[in-house]
């Protein structure tokens, strides 16, 4: 496993990623790097939590604007459809807690 120090509002944090990614995760940090700045540009400093959750916003409004043009929005719409709500639910608040728990984890580790 490879350990690569992204920069975010200033601060560097150490994440490990598989061999060989190092340079796909550094393109990512900046990006989110660049939308941070944007955002403190217009909204001021609001706190590093309030930042990240109006930036991962703004992302997943990107992604849902590429979905979209891409023509995938429906077809995920009609997965879901066809997938019990409930279950559909506990399996995305399950993936969001082990992401969660990874991103603590590795900034622990730091």
């Amino acid at each position: 496993m490879a350990q690569v120090s992204v920069e975010i509002n200033g601060r560097a944090y150490q994440i490990t990623c598989d061999d060989g990614q190092e340079a796909h995760l550094r393109r990512l940090g900046g990006y989110i790097n660049n939308r941070v700045r944007e955002l403190v540009a217009a909204v001021g400093e609001v706190g590093d939590s309030r930042l990240l959750v109006m930036v991962s916003l703004l992302i997943a409004d990107e992604l849902s604007d590429a979905y979209a043009e891409l023509g995938l929005a429906k077809r995920v719409d009609d997965v879901n459809k066809r997938m019990d709500q409930h279950e559909s639910l506990s399996v995305v608040m399950e993936n969001l807690a082990e992401r969660i728990e990874y991103i603590a984890e590795t900034l622990e580790a730091t």
